[in-house]
């Protein structure tokens, strides 16, 4: 997923912004949680870390201070019931490779529906956080099972506990997580196949590289 988003966006681009972010809040949390015992090596990291301004170094500059703005209601749960989608999909295609797989998710009108489209706006995606998540090459969010849906199709059925509000709103919901081999072709510069062609790049990185030539 930090790959992907570090690879294949486009360099200021919103998705590739937030990872770096995320990067840097880590790297930050994780060596002034270790300097009390490993002070040389913390010391030589910050003063190391690129985008640091200060020189005082990780002992001058205060404990771990976690921004309340990470903690959002309703994230925590949305990401733990994707990845436990996640866990069915790879399941049903019994160890091979996910990105040749698109994956329909159906799951009934609730709070699971709506913590997932917080996820994903739209119905189909091949960019959204959902399928970065479930790790296809596309991600189809459905509220009931498609009608072409054939009789044999691999269902895999699952149930996930929201526990939201310290135990105040409590849910639990079922879904259905279906893998069908996509029909595209595999894009040379993101790996997905979301492309037309092998050899044309897909809508997505072909849109990254025409606002990289713009910007130079």
């Amino acid at each position: 997923l930090l790959s992907c988003r570090l690879y294949c966006e486009e360099a200021k681009d919103p998705k590739r912004r937030s990872c770096q972010t995320v990067l840097a809040e880590a790297l930050d949390i994780v060596v002034r949680s270790f300097a009390p015992i490993l002070p040389h090596l913390a010391e030589e990291v910050f003063r190391y870390i690129p985008y640091k301004k200060d020189s005082e170094g990780v002992f001058r500059t205060g404990w771990i201070n976690a921004s309340t703005a990470w903690k959002k209601p309703g994230i925590e749960e949305a990401i733990e019931g994707a990845c436990a989608m996640r866990e069915s999909f790879l399941g049903s295609i019994s160890g091979k490779n996910s990105l040749e797989y698109e994956v329909i998710i159906v799951i009934e009108p609730g709070l699971l529906f709506e913590l997932m489209e917080a996820l994903q706006a739209e119905e189909t995606s091949s960019v959204s956080q959902l399928n970065e998540i479930m790790m296809a090459s596309q991600t189809t969010l459905l509220s009931e099972l498609p009608k072409e849906t054939p009789a044999d199709a691999n269902i895999v059925k699952g149930t996930f506990l929201i526990n939201l509000e310290g135990g105040d709103i409590c849910e639990q919901s079922a879904y259905k997580v279906i893998a069908r081999p996509i029909a595209k072709a595999k894009c040379p510069r993101c790996r997905r196949y979301t492309a037309e062609s092998s050899s044309t790049p897909c809508p997505r990185c072909l849109q990254v590289i025409a606002a990289g030539k713009g910007s130079t």
